[in-house]
């Protein structure tokens, strides 16, 4: 029993330092063996690799892959005529040469993230301060992206190169500080306001006139259509009455006793009527008086 427990410590022991003594870097990162803190030698190739157990050497690791530094600074800057703008940017950097990093930056990506992030800001003040608003926000826009990035890339490669490659640096938004910006949109909607005032001015006055014109037309058709019924009335009513003289004109007594007959009609024109004359004297009654006058032109 005890020389298998012998053999199974000892098994274990062989074990615990197999695994001390192996490493697998991946494919995203860089393997950095450090032998009493100095260091030994960089993996750039994935795989699995060989080293003493602890504390004789011991392995770190960095990534290679392309990182994206994003500004988080909103302390406004200068430009050439003096206005205070804010910037938001990006850079898209990695680290190429992990020894010259590690001496000269730190041991891990924040801390390169840290130190790039004050060198780029101190680039855009420099030539923000070169240029107007208004070339920030034109085609030379690219101009200025292209001299941050030249001047971080001298920062980064001088007496004491970072180890690190620069690929892009990009301007994601300029814009004023806050009090004026919120000054620039109270006059834009001011200038908005007056411009939606002039147009209602305008459609008001407009309409009114549309309405004037209309109001005049229809009165002046209502004129002419009132006019033309007049006219065409008047002509009825003289042709009704030459066909009435006509008409009355071949018998002048019997067109007498018919206008009689109409003028009793209108007079009784209900039982209640009451008419108070003499028949004898009264002119209304004188056909009834000469009612057989009607008779010799009844003969014709």
């Amino acid at each position: 029993m005890n020389r298998i427990g012998l053999v199974i410590s000892s098994l274990l022991v062989l074990l615990a330092l197999a695994s001390s003594t192996l490493f697998v870097v991946d494919q995203r990162q860089f393997g950095v063996v450090y032998a009493l803190g100095q260091i030994k030698e960089v993996i750039t190739e994935p795989g699995l690799n060989f080293k003493l157990p602890p504390p004789f050497q011991n392995v770190s690791y960095i990534d290679k892959r392309l990182l994206t530094l994003d500004s988080t600074d909103t302390e406004p800057m200068l430009t050439a005529e003096k206005q205070r703008v804010v910037i938001d940017w990006y850079v898209r950097w990695r680290i190429s040469e992990p020894s010259e990093y590690i001496r000269n930056v730190g041991l891990n990506e924040a801390a390169g993230a840290n130190q790039l992030n004050r060198v780029v800001r101190n680039a855009f003040q420099e030539e923000i301060n070169k240029r107007t608003v208004k070339e920030l926000l034109s085609l030379k826009r690219e101009d200025l992206m292209t001299d941050v990035k030249t001047e971080v890339l001298e920062k980064v490669r001088g007496a004491k190169p970072w180890g690190v490659d620069v690929v892009d640096v990009r301007i994601t938004r300029v814009d004023y500080v806050e009090a004026i910006t919120e000054s620039v949109y109270r006059r834009m909607e001011a200038e908005r306001k007056r411009v939606a005032n002039e147009l209602r001015s305008t459609g008001a006055a407009e309409g009114e006139k549309i309405r004037a014109d209309a109001d005049r037309q229809r009165e002046v058709t209502i004129a002419n259509a009132y006019r033309d019924a007049q006219k065409i009335k008047g002509e009825g009513d003289a042709e009704a009455a030459r066909i009435y003289a006509e008409a009355f004109g071949r018998d002048p007594q019997f067109a007498q006793f018919y206008r009689s007959l109409d003028a009793y009609k209108a007079s009784f024109g209900s039982k209640s009527d009451v008419m108070v004359l003499d028949p004898s004297t009264s002119e209304f009654f004188k056909v009834f008086r000469g009612g057989g006058a009607a008779a010799p032109a009844a003969k014709k």
